[in-house]
Protein backbone atom coordinates (compact mmCIF):
# COMPACT_ATOMS: atom_id res chain seq x y z
CA UNK A 1 0.00 0.00 0.00
CA UNK A 2 1.09 3.59 -0.37
CA UNK A 3 3.36 4.66 2.41
CA UNK A 4 2.74 8.27 3.47
CA UNK A 5 6.45 8.92 3.56
CA UNK A 6 7.52 6.56 0.78
CA UNK A 7 5.22 7.49 -2.09
CA UNK A 8 5.34 4.04 -3.65
CA UNK A 9 3.56 0.71 -3.50
CA UNK A 10 5.05 -1.93 -1.28
CA UNK A 11 4.74 -5.57 -2.34
CA UNK A 12 2.07 -7.48 -0.46
CA UNK A 13 0.83 -11.03 -0.46
CA UNK A 14 -2.21 -11.72 -2.60
CA UNK A 15 -5.50 -11.15 -0.80
CA UNK A 16 -7.92 -13.86 -1.76
CA UNK A 17 -10.94 -12.78 0.25
CA UNK A 18 -14.05 -12.89 -1.91
CA UNK A 19 -16.67 -12.61 0.83
CA UNK A 20 -18.12 -9.28 -0.30
CA UNK A 21 -17.63 -9.65 -4.03
CA UNK A 22 -20.03 -9.98 -6.95
CA UNK A 23 -18.61 -11.89 -9.91
CA UNK A 24 -19.92 -12.33 -13.45
CA UNK A 25 -18.88 -15.35 -15.51
CA UNK A 26 -19.21 -15.60 -19.28
CA UNK A 27 -18.77 -19.12 -20.63
CA UNK A 28 -18.45 -20.05 -24.30
CA UNK A 29 -20.51 -23.12 -25.27
CA UNK A 30 -18.16 -24.20 -28.08
CA UNK A 31 -16.11 -27.15 -26.76
CA UNK A 32 -18.65 -27.37 -23.94
CA UNK A 33 -17.22 -30.44 -22.18
CA UNK A 34 -14.07 -28.40 -21.55
CA UNK A 35 -15.77 -25.09 -20.81
CA UNK A 36 -18.24 -26.68 -18.41
CA UNK A 37 -15.37 -28.24 -16.47
CA UNK A 38 -13.62 -24.85 -16.44
CA UNK A 39 -16.81 -23.27 -15.11
CA UNK A 40 -17.31 -25.88 -12.40
CA UNK A 41 -13.71 -25.55 -11.20
CA UNK A 42 -14.04 -21.77 -11.25
CA UNK A 43 -17.32 -21.71 -9.30
CA UNK A 44 -15.96 -24.20 -6.75
CA UNK A 45 -12.87 -22.04 -6.20
CA UNK A 46 -14.94 -18.86 -5.95
CA UNK A 47 -16.97 -20.53 -3.18
CA UNK A 48 -13.76 -21.60 -1.43
CA UNK A 49 -12.63 -17.96 -1.54
CA UNK A 50 -15.84 -16.86 0.13
CA UNK A 51 -17.86 -15.59 -2.85
CA UNK A 52 -21.53 -16.29 -2.11
CA UNK A 53 -23.38 -18.34 -4.73
CA UNK A 54 -26.04 -15.60 -4.89
CA UNK A 55 -23.30 -13.13 -5.89
CA UNK A 56 -22.22 -15.12 -8.96
CA UNK A 57 -23.99 -14.59 -12.28
CA UNK A 58 -23.12 -17.12 -14.98
CA UNK A 59 -24.13 -16.73 -18.60
CA UNK A 60 -23.32 -18.71 -21.72
CA UNK A 61 -22.59 -17.52 -25.25
CA UNK A 62 -22.04 -19.52 -28.44
CA UNK A 63 -18.25 -19.21 -28.68
CA UNK A 64 -15.11 -17.31 -27.74
CA UNK A 65 -15.76 -14.47 -30.19
CA UNK A 66 -19.03 -13.69 -28.42
CA UNK A 67 -17.45 -13.57 -24.95
CA UNK A 68 -16.23 -9.93 -25.12
CA UNK A 69 -19.66 -8.56 -26.07
CA UNK A 70 -21.30 -10.41 -23.18
CA UNK A 71 -18.56 -9.18 -20.83
CA UNK A 72 -19.23 -5.65 -22.02
CA UNK A 73 -22.95 -6.02 -21.32
CA UNK A 74 -22.17 -7.22 -17.79
CA UNK A 75 -19.62 -4.44 -17.24
CA UNK A 76 -22.18 -1.84 -18.30
CA UNK A 77 -24.49 -2.99 -15.51
CA UNK A 78 -21.86 -1.79 -13.01
CA UNK A 79 -23.00 -4.58 -10.65
CA UNK A 80 -19.83 -6.68 -10.58
CA UNK A 81 -16.49 -6.36 -8.87
CA UNK A 82 -14.82 -8.63 -11.45
CA UNK A 83 -15.67 -10.72 -14.48
CA UNK A 84 -14.37 -14.06 -15.72
CA UNK A 85 -14.09 -15.23 -19.34
CA UNK A 86 -14.21 -18.98 -19.95
CA UNK A 87 -13.72 -20.71 -23.28
CA UNK A 88 -11.66 -23.17 -25.24
CA UNK A 89 -10.12 -22.68 -28.66
CA UNK A 90 -8.40 -25.76 -30.11
CA UNK A 91 -6.05 -25.29 -33.06
CA UNK A 92 -7.34 -26.68 -36.32
CA UNK A 93 -5.89 -26.86 -39.79
CA UNK A 94 -6.84 -23.32 -40.79
CA UNK A 95 -6.06 -19.74 -39.79
CA UNK A 96 -9.38 -19.58 -37.91
CA UNK A 97 -7.64 -20.57 -34.64
CA UNK A 98 -5.39 -17.47 -34.72
CA UNK A 99 -8.29 -15.20 -35.62
CA UNK A 100 -10.52 -16.43 -32.80
CA UNK A 101 -7.71 -16.55 -30.23
CA UNK A 102 -6.36 -13.09 -31.07
CA UNK A 103 -9.68 -11.31 -31.42
CA UNK A 104 -11.31 -12.82 -28.34
CA UNK A 105 -8.23 -12.02 -26.25
CA UNK A 106 -8.09 -8.45 -27.54
CA UNK A 107 -11.81 -8.01 -26.92
CA UNK A 108 -11.56 -9.26 -23.34
CA UNK A 109 -8.67 -6.87 -22.64
CA UNK A 110 -10.47 -3.96 -24.25
CA UNK A 111 -13.55 -4.44 -22.07
CA UNK A 112 -11.37 -4.66 -18.97
CA UNK A 113 -9.54 -1.43 -19.78
CA UNK A 114 -12.58 0.46 -21.10
CA UNK A 115 -14.69 -0.33 -18.03
CA UNK A 116 -11.82 -0.47 -15.54
CA UNK A 117 -12.94 -3.86 -14.25
CA UNK A 118 -10.73 -6.87 -13.63
CA UNK A 119 -11.41 -9.70 -16.06
CA UNK A 120 -9.77 -13.07 -15.55
CA UNK A 121 -9.26 -14.48 -19.04
CA UNK A 122 -9.47 -18.28 -18.93
CA UNK A 123 -10.15 -18.80 -22.61
CA UNK A 124 -7.85 -21.73 -23.27
CA UNK A 125 -5.88 -21.62 -26.52
CA UNK A 126 -4.42 -25.05 -27.11
CA UNK A 127 -3.15 -27.25 -29.89
CA UNK A 128 -5.02 -30.41 -28.89
CA UNK A 129 -7.99 -31.66 -26.94
CA UNK A 130 -5.58 -33.45 -24.62
CA UNK A 131 -3.91 -30.13 -23.74
CA UNK A 132 -7.31 -28.61 -22.99
CA UNK A 133 -8.26 -31.51 -20.74
CA UNK A 134 -4.94 -31.22 -18.89
CA UNK A 135 -5.56 -27.52 -18.18
CA UNK A 136 -9.31 -27.25 -17.65
CA UNK A 137 -9.48 -27.66 -13.86
CA UNK A 138 -6.40 -25.65 -12.91
CA UNK A 139 -7.25 -22.80 -15.29
CA UNK A 140 -10.79 -22.65 -13.91
CA UNK A 141 -9.39 -22.36 -10.39
CA UNK A 142 -6.80 -19.82 -11.54
CA UNK A 143 -9.51 -17.63 -13.06
CA UNK A 144 -11.36 -17.46 -9.74
CA UNK A 145 -8.18 -16.59 -7.85
CA UNK A 146 -7.12 -13.95 -10.38
CA UNK A 147 -10.52 -12.25 -10.28
CA UNK A 148 -10.59 -12.07 -6.48
CA UNK A 149 -6.94 -11.04 -6.19
CA UNK A 150 -7.27 -8.25 -8.73
CA UNK A 151 -10.35 -6.75 -7.04
CA UNK A 152 -8.51 -6.68 -3.73
CA UNK A 153 -5.37 -5.28 -5.33
CA UNK A 154 -7.21 -2.48 -7.13
CA UNK A 155 -9.02 -1.54 -3.92
CA UNK A 156 -5.68 -1.26 -2.19
CA UNK A 157 -4.20 0.88 -4.98
CA UNK A 158 -7.21 3.24 -5.15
Amino acid sequence: MFGADKGHLEPTNARLDGRKLAIGIVQARFNEPITSTLAQACRTELAALGVAVKNIDHIMVPGALEVPLALQALAEKNSYDALIALGCIIRGETYHFELVANESGAGVMRVSLDYQIPIANAILTVDTLEQAIARQIEKGRDAARVAVEMVNLLEKVA
